[in-house]
């Protein structure tokens, strides 16, 4: 079942086009690689199907409702409550502790605090950093602060992570660290990841990969082998 449509979208920054009409559907559940060089329009498809851009032209379609018309306040919500979203660099709050980090969606939501922090805690123990609950990001390791990001976007039980280079700051051995948990716990509560990297290692843990090149899709690749459609596991 497609949740997630984009058709023909159109982006620029000022004279310089972004994305040229490019059209993707993500199923219920489907792990999407997006991939290609630097510059091809990869974080600029993302920050579109996410809601935080709106583009120039074309539709953003989620569960038949056309969200790229929706306003700000409208599409933050549902960043909310349907979509999380992982950034490269986790982008925690540095004043608050990784438990109140990954309390925030929730709280912003109207969940009580209790309820909120025990839900936080649950998220932390389950990417494998219940130890720095009570720490804050300056002290913690750059895996363990996108492990908590992770939690931070998965807390709300998404219908769509949409994950924008999560491994680009980290190394090999913390980066896979992230990725095999990220995916593990997607599939378990049937979660649709949309993941950009240029990595293909990176791209191996997604079911299919979309390949963009100048800003639209290249349907002269083969994508991802079917070998290794799913990724390591």
């Amino acid at each position: 079942m497609t949740e997630l449509q984009a058709r023909a979208v159109v982006k620029a920054y000022g004279p310089t086009p972004a994305l040229r009409g490019v059209t993707l559907d993500v199923a219920e559940g489907e792990i999407i690689a997006v991939t290609g060089p630097s510059g091809c329009g990869k974080s600029t498809l993302l920050h579109c199907l996410a809601g935080i851009l709106r583009p120039d032209a074309g539709e953003i379609t989620w569960r038949g409702q056309r969200i790229d018309t929706w306003s700000e306040a409208a599409r933050s919500r549902l960043r909310r409550t349907e979509f999380g979203v992982l950034f490269q660099f986790g982008q925690l709050v540095a004043e608050l502790t990784a438990a109140e980090n990954v309390a925030l969606p929730l709280l912003l939501a109207g969940t009580g605090r209790r309820e909120a922090r025990t839900a936080a805690l649950t998220w932390l123990e389950r990417l494998g950093v219940a130890e720095v609950a009570d720490a804050r990001p300056g002290e913690m390791s750059g895996g363990q602060q996108q492990r908590c990001a992770t939690a931070r976007a998965l807390v709300t039980e998404p219908r769509v992570i949409f994950a924008d280079e999560p491994t680009g700051a980290l190394d090999t051995l913390a980066g896979e660290q992230v990725l095999t948990r990220l995916v593990r716990l997607a599939r378990e509560q049937g979660t649709a990841v949309v993941l950009v990297t240029h990595e293909p290692r990176i791209a191996a843990y997604a079911d299919r990969e979309v390949v963009l090149r100048d800003g639209a899709v290249d349907h002269t690749g083969l994508g991802l082998d079917a070998s290794l459609a799913g990724g390591p596991r």
